[in-house]
């Protein structure tokens, strides 16, 4: 829904809300917020509220520390869960005191990006993310154990779905929210859930990624369970992603579908998915970012860990699903849902626009399962492997001049640095593995 000022101020009336949460998002994709009474509200939407950006992870040094925050009016929305002194909610986007748009936030950085393909002629960039977490049950003191809260595995129904009755008031209050939720499952793992919502175009996509994970938590908590999207909790089972299915649009023309085309695939969206193949290792820092998002990327988990596409193959990175005409679409397997949302789809556009700008080839598809080719058929094949540590994905992206322009040089220069030091810390701690397997050989 499209809202005013006066829209706003009247509803927070109206429905007794009594503080406002100005939420925005850091470079790893953490959710921040200044939350501030409901007098202050005209204020905030005039766009006049000042906060400390140095204070936040990859934003500026304290020298230069105020910012502002614009709320975008349509994200306005009541928590359900809240039922007195109620609170309400406006993503934000940041910006500097001259009045410029500040070159570090995650947001604007996917507005800008959406910019470019604007000038390209594609008017919006359509997303539909399928977000995968785990629910664990807590202790007396309310901290996450590594007891799953059921043995379910995939489609099952309770009694085997013990997470059911949390999933099911999850998409209870997504739906009150304003999601048009489609599918609620559980997944392959045990404890593993899955919760599909409408696509929408790639600003709301991402807003709506974020909103999902603070609901998500803010519901399992209520039932004593913990919510992780950590790609991959557990060591044995399958780790979380969060597919991407995007596509193009002229205004209400799917610029993804032809129906001449053999598998309804237009020319745009060939070369869209070449660049996204071409790019793939140096944007895995971002869909992927954390050390454990490569414990996820193994073969045997239904994690695509080789660049290469299918018209219908789970194996390679990039799938096109059945759906013809508007809902012509490519779905994009690697990321997952540590990913800051707006980095990711940012990177992906970047990639697929580089390959439509230079009518990259798309190389033949591969039909066959690549788990069980040899690493032989593979390069005779061409199919390489996505980076298989974070070490290596940093690596790949700050040597490709399309994806680091995508981010900026703000944000490039902070995310590379907290991920090195992510790394160093990973790559010197001695872990129980290595105690396990070390400590009486030696």
């Amino acid at each position: 829904m499209s809202y005013s000022k006066e829209d706003i101020l009247k509803m927070a009336e109206e429905e007794n809300v009594r503080f406002v949460r100005l939420q925005f998002t850091d470079l790893l994709g953490t959710i921040k917020n200044v939350e501030i009474p409901v007098s202050q509200l005209k204020k905030a939407v005039d766009n006049k509220m000042m906060f400390d950006g140095s204070s936040i992870e990859g934003y500026v040094r304290i020298e230069e520390s105020d910012m502002y925050l614009y709320p975008d009016l349509d994200t306005w929305v009541i928590f359900p869960w809240v039922a007195e002194d109620r609170i309400a909610r406006l993503i934000c986007d940041i910006y500097m005191p001259d009045g410029t748009p500040f070159a570090g936030d995650p947001r604007g950085i996917l507005k800008r990006n959406l910019k470019e393909a604007e000038e390209m002629g594609f008017t919006s960039m359509m997303v539909g993310p399928e977000p995968e977490f785990f629910l664990f049950k807590t202790d007396e003191k309310g901290n996450p154990t590594t007891e799953l809260n059921d043995q379910g595995g995939y489609f099952d129904l309770s009694p085997m779905d013990l997470g059911e009755n949390c999933r099911r008031e999850i998409v209870l209050t997504l739906e009150e929210m304003g999601f048009e939720v489609e599918a609620s499952h559980h997944e392959v793992a045990p404890g593993q859930h899955e919760i599909d919502f409408k696509y929408e175009d790639a600003i709301k996509a991402a807003d709506q990624i974020q909103t999902f994970k603070l609901v998500v938590k803010t519901i399992a908590r209520e039932h004593g369970l913990h919510a992780t999207f950590m790609p991959k909790p557990l060591f044995g089972v399958n780790g979380s992603g969060m597919h991407c299915h995007q596509s193009l649009f002229i205004n209400d023309e799917n610029a993804f579908y032809d129906e001449s085309d053999e598998l309804g695939l237009s020319k745009t969206a060939r070369h869209y998915m070449a660049g996204v193949l071409k790019h793939a290792r140096a944007f895995a820092a971002i869909t992927n970012p954390t050390v454990n998002s490569y414990k996820r990327l193994v073969p045997g988990y239904e994690a695509p860990c080789y660049v290469a596409w299918s018209g219908s193959n789970r194996s390679p990175m990039i799938r096109i699903p059945a759906s013809r005409g508007l809902s012509t679409r490519v779905e994009v397997r690697n990321p997952d849902p540590a990913a800051n949302p707006y980095l990711a789809l940012s990177v992906m556009l970047k990639a697929g626009l580089d390959g439509i700008k230079n009518e990259t080839k798309l190389p033949a598809p591969i039909d066959r399962n690549i788990y069980v080719m040899s690493e032989e058929e593979r390069i005779e094949e061409g199919i390489p492997s996505l980076p298989s540590n974070l070490k290596e994905a940093l690596n790949e992206l700050i040597r490709s001049e399309v994806i680091t322009s995508a981010l900026g040089d703000h944000a490039l220069a902070y995310f590379y640095e907290l991920k090195e030091i992510e790394w160093d810390m990973f790559r010197t701690q001695v872990h129980q593995w290595e105690r396990d397997q070390y400590m009486t050989l030696y």
